[in-house]
C-alpha cells in the first residue's frame, strides 16, 4: 500500500468516509474507538464528523448510560460505549492504585483509612437523592448517619498540595470509580466541561488479563494496521504485558513493516480500493485518527511537514510535533489543514494546505454551525480559552 492508500484505509476504519452517518453514539464509539475526553469538545466533534450526531443526541446517550466518560486506558478519561465499561474500568484500575501507593509513601496515607473513607462515600451516595459534588460529599461523609465518629476526609496539608492532592477524598473517589462502585455524572449533562457529581453505581470490571486482551482486540479493530509500539502507547502496558495481551489474537504482520492486522481484516485490507474523491472532516487535535497511534507524521504529506505551526515558537513545524498544534482538517486520512474556533466572532479560522474547494468550504461551514449553535466553543481541553488560543487564531487569520 502507498502512504496515501494506507491513510485512506485508516480514515475508512475510523468512519470518516460517511459510512457511519445515522449510527448511534454507542455504535460509532464501538466501531471506531473510545473518544478521549479532557474537558474539551473532542468527543462531540468526533461523533459529529462520523455520525452527524447532535450535542443533544450525545447528551441523551450519556443520560441513558449508553455511553459514559470513564477513567480507562492509562487511567485517562475516555467516552466509552456501555459494552466496553467492564473492559475500560479494568484496564484503568492500576492508576488510582498507584496514586494511593504514592500517597502512602510520601504522605502517610494508609489503605485502611482510604477503605474507611470509601465505605462512607458509598453510604453517602446511597442515601443521596441525586449526584453529590466533592464539596457535598465531604459534608455527607461526616454526617451522624454516615460516620458518627467524625469526618474521615483528611487534609493532607502543604505536602499534599505540593503533590496535587489536598485531601484523601480524591484517592477514595478514584478507587471507587475504578471498582465500578461510583459513577461520575456531568453537572449539566455535558461532557465538554469538568464539573461533576457522583452517584452510586454497580458495574463489574473484567479481570485484568481478560480486559487487556479485549482491549487489544478492540484496539486492532479500530487502528490496524498498527504496531505493538502503537498499542503500548494507547494501553500504557509494558512490552511483556502487551505481548501477552495480543497473544490470543493471532495478528498477521503486514509484509515489510512492523504493523499488524487482525486475521479477519487481511482480505479486506488487501482488496481495499481508494475512493478517489475528497471527503473532508474537521476534528479535534486529540481525535482517534491521530491519538490511536500518536504518530502525527504518518498523516502529513512531506510537503506539509515543514509548514510553520500557527502561533507556535520560531521554527516549530507540524512534522516535528508529537501532537497537532491545533484542531485538524483531514481528507481521506491526510491532514490538509488546521483550525480553531473564535467564539467572539462565531466562526472557524483555518489554514488549508490544499486549494479550498467547494467540499472543504462546505465542511468548514457545517462544523462552524455545529460548534456555534450547539457547543458554543471548541475547546481543546478544560483550560483552553479564547484568550489562550488567540496567538493561534491570529496566525490562522493571517
Amino acid at each position: 500500500m502507498t502512504p496515501e492508500t494506507l491513510r485512506e484505509w485508516w480514515s475508512h476504519r475510523q468512519g470518516l468516509d460517511g459510512s457511519l452517518v445515522g449510527g448511534s453514539a454507542a455504535e460509532v464509539l464501538a466501531g471506531t474507538g473510545w473518544a478521549r475526553s479532557v474537558g474539551g469538545s473532542g468527543p462531540y466533534l468526533g461523533l459529529f464528523a462520523r455520525g452527524r450526531l447532535t450535542r443533544e443526541a450525545v447528551d441523551a446517550a450519556v443520560a441513558r448510560i449508553e455511553v459514559h466518560e470513564l477513567p480507562s486506558a492509562r487511567g485517562c478519561t475516555y467516552v466509552l460505549p456501555a459494552a466496553d465499561f467492564a473492559v475500560g474500568l479494568a484496564v484503568g484500575a492500576g492508576v488510582p492504585e498507584g496514586e494511593l501507593a504514592a500517597a502512602g509513601r510520601h504522605l502517610g496515607v494508609t489503605m485502611a483509612e482510604i477503605e474507611e473513607l470509601c465505605a462512607a462515600v458509598v453510604d453517602a451516595a446511597e442515601r443521596a437523592a441525586g449526584p453529590l459534588d466533592p464539596a457535598a460529599l465531604k459534608v455527607a461523609v461526616g454526617s451522624p448517619v454516615g460516620n458518627p465518629v467524625g469526618n474521615p476526609v483528611r487534609d493532607l496539608g502543604d505536602a499534599g498540595r505540593k503533590r496535587g492532592i489536598a485531601t484523601t477524598l480524591p484517592l477514595a473517589l478514584g478507587l471507587l470509580q475504578a471498582r465500578g462502585d461510583l459513577r461520575r455524572v456531568p453537572a449539566n449533562g455535558r461532557i465538554d466541561q469538568q464539573r461533576y457529581g457522583y452517584v452510586r453505581w454497580h458495574a463489574e470490571p473484567s479481570d485484568v488479563d481478560t480486559a487487556r486482551t479485549e482491549l487489544a482486540r478492540r484496539y486492532f479493530g479500530w487502528a490496524a494496521p498498527a504496531s505493538l509500539k502503537h498499542f503500548r502507547w494507547f494501553s500504557g502496558l509494558t512490552a511483556a504485558a502487551a505481548k501477552k495481551a495480543i497473544g490470543p489474537l493471532e495478528l498477521k504482520p503486514v509484509d515489510g513493516t512492523d504493523l499488524l492486522l487482525p486475521a479477519d481484516l487481511v482480505a479486506e485490507f488487501a482488496e481495499f480500493t481508494p475512493a478517489g474523491r475528497p471527503h473532508y472532516a474537521l476534528l479535534a487535535g486529540i481525535d482517534g485518527i491521530h491519538l490511536l497511534h500518536r504518530e502525527l507524521a504518518r498523516l502529513i504529506d512531506p510537503a506539509d511537514a515543514a509548514r510553520p505551526v500557527p502561533g507556535g515558537k520560531a521554527g516549530a513545524v507540524p512534522g516535528a510535533e508529537a501532537d497537532p498544534p491545533c484542531h485538524l482538517i483531514v481528507d481521506r486520512g491526510r491532514v490538509v489543514g488546521l483550525w480553531e474556533f473564535d467564539p467572539g466572532a462565531g466562526r472557524i479560522e483555518y489554514r488549508s494546505f490544499v486549494t479550498a474547494d467547494a467540499g472543504l468550504r462546505a465542511a468548514v461551514a457545517e462544523t462552524e454551525a455545529f460548534v456555534r449553535d450547539q457547543l458554543g466553543d471548541a475547546r481543546s481541553f478544560s483550560l483552553d480559552s479564547p484568550k489562550s488560543r488567540e496567538p493561534r487564531l491570529a496566525a490562522l487569520r493571517g
